[in-house]
């Protein structure tokens, strides 16, 4: 009974302790996401990294509790969620830091990290009760297929199935996807289902999922949890498939379809879906966020062409319509937190050289912008900006035909080479038909320049800049 006692001794101790962070806005839930491909490992490392080894090389000049003096330290400490994995900076950090280098492996789900950051107040009420101040910094590593199965809470089976087809059918899904769309075709939807035969349809669209994915590197992928499963792998809540025949049967018929019919499983089990996967994570994770990035690659679709450079606008589209706004006032920060800052980043910057950086934030902006005309932009803070998390490339110029051209050398990916390279234009506004005729960019994929220490700062571009965004106004 003492230890049971013990216990809940501990855990009122924190929650009080949590509950006195949020009084005196010392607590900060920062949400980390990206669309694929984005480098979301690599990013949450290198900040851990520039927070952890502030003052040895870091090169953070527009973080301004660093630049002025106040910035004490920073240590990992223990997270409070014991239940969600910890994101694993050692391991990927060992990978960045090895002989050669190399880019640590992707997480496949939820993880999560706590940092403590010491300061010194300047401006706020903590400087008249104390010289120094502890700011705990919650980062949630989380999948960017996760944040696009939110509109579906707003779906029914129906629509998301027309929504899905409409997507199998265009190019460049069409042709990969054709032979599954004509075997649901030739299913009768209101016979007895065969949840054998379901079960190889919904592998066969999983797999489809995964070639658009990692081989088209498209953006909008859902049902997001079909390729990223964990625990749930091989559970009938992830053998549905989008129902390509609605134009062909009665609304009444669909409606009365017994939960043993074709249609009727597979709408059983949609519902099922949205409400234990997709609202589950909403009111466990997403609704307690307050701070949020999303990291897009914007060059690698660039380089694709069109099909998709459209996917990705779509999947950004999706994200603006699934996020939950509001300025954080102390009551909502205390029972309902809300984001009040929203930051979009461009990866990969070192992929282009320094003079494309203006270009690649303004085609982010016109991304991004596309829907602002569904959201209330008066109650929250938005950025865009064109980063790289860890530095890969230097930039320099080139003679070519009697011509200086910006360059850059790096070591590329595919077979450990160092070259010099001219990557092309990235294009300051959404891009037209002209663009994808001449071809004029060029993208290369780099690896880690060279090997580094573990307490030495990761070459970056602009992450102090990310930083001062994010955490900058809770450090005055």
């Amino acid at each position: 009974m003492a230890i049971i006692s013990k216990n809940k001794i501990n855990k009122l101790k924190q929650k009080a302790n949590d509950l006195f962070n949020r009084t005196i806005d010392q607590h900060i839930t920062l949400a980390v996401t990206g669309l694929s491909r984005s480098g979301k490992t690599a990013f949450i490392t290198s900040l851990v990294n520039q927070l952890i080894n502030e003052g040895s090389n870091a090169q953070l000049s527009f973080f301004d509790v660093s630049h002025q003096g106040r910035y004490i330290a920073a240590k990992r400490v223990p997270q409070k969620n014991l239940h969600i994995p910890r994101f694993e900076y050692d391991v990927a950090l060992d990978a960045l830091c090895s002989e050669p280098p190399s880019w640590p492996e992707p997480t496949h789900g939820i993880s999560q990290l706590r940092i403590a950051i010491r300061y010194q107040p300047k401006n706020s009420l903590l400087k008249y009760a104390t010289d120094t101040a502890t700011l705990f910094l919650d980062i949630t590593d989380y999948p960017g297929e996760w944040l696009l199965d939110l509109p579906m809470l707003n779906q029914t089976y129906e629509e998301w199935s027309i929504t899905t087809l409409k997507l199998m059918l265009q190019s460049p899904r069409q042709p990969k996807a054709q032979s599954l769309i004509d075997k649901i075709d030739a299913i009768d939807p209101f016979a007895i289902v065969d949840e054998q035969l379901l079960a190889d349809l919904a592998k066969e669209y999983t797999e489809l999922l995964h070639y658009f994915r990692h081989e088209l590197g498209l953006s909008v992928i859902q049902p997001g949890r079909f390729i990223l499963p964990g625990e749930l792998a091989d559970a009938p809540i992830l053998q549905f498939i989008p129902f390509t025949g609605f134009s062909k049967i009665d609304a009444n018929d669909y409606q009365n379809a017994g939960d043993d019919t074709f249609i009727g499983m597979l709408r059983a089990r949609f519902i099922e879906y949205k409400e234990r996967v997709v609202r589950k994570f909403y009111k466990e994770h997403f609704v307690n966020f307050d701070r949020q990035i999303v990291l897009a690659d914007c060059l690698k679709p660039l380089n694709t062409g069109p099909d998709s450079f459209a996917d990705l606008q779509l999947g950004i589209n999706m994200i603006m319509e699934s996020f939950s706004y509001g300025q954080s006032s102390l009551f909502s920060r205390l029972f309902s937190p809300k984001i009040d800052k929203l930051l979009f980043a461009a990866t990969k910057a070192d992929h282009v050289t320094p003079e494309q950086h203006g270009n690649l934030v303004s085609l982010l902006n016109q991304l991004v912008y596309q829907t602002k005309h569904l959201l209330n932009y008066e109650t929250i803070t938005m950025k865009t900006v064109a980063i790289a998390a860890v530095k890969t490339t230097q930039a320099g110029k080139s003679l070519h035909k009697g011509q200086l051209l910006p360059v850059l050398k790096g070591r590329r990916a595919s077979d450990d080479k160092t070259i010099t390279v001219f990557p092309g234009s990235v294009p300051s506004k959404l891009p037209d038909e002209s663009f994808w005729q001449d071809k004029g960019f060029n993208y290369i994929d780099f690896a880690p320049q060279e090997a580094c220490s573990h307490h030495q700062n990761l070459p970056h571009i602009r992450l102090d800049q990310v930083m001062q965004f994010l955490l900058g106004d809770k450090m005055l």
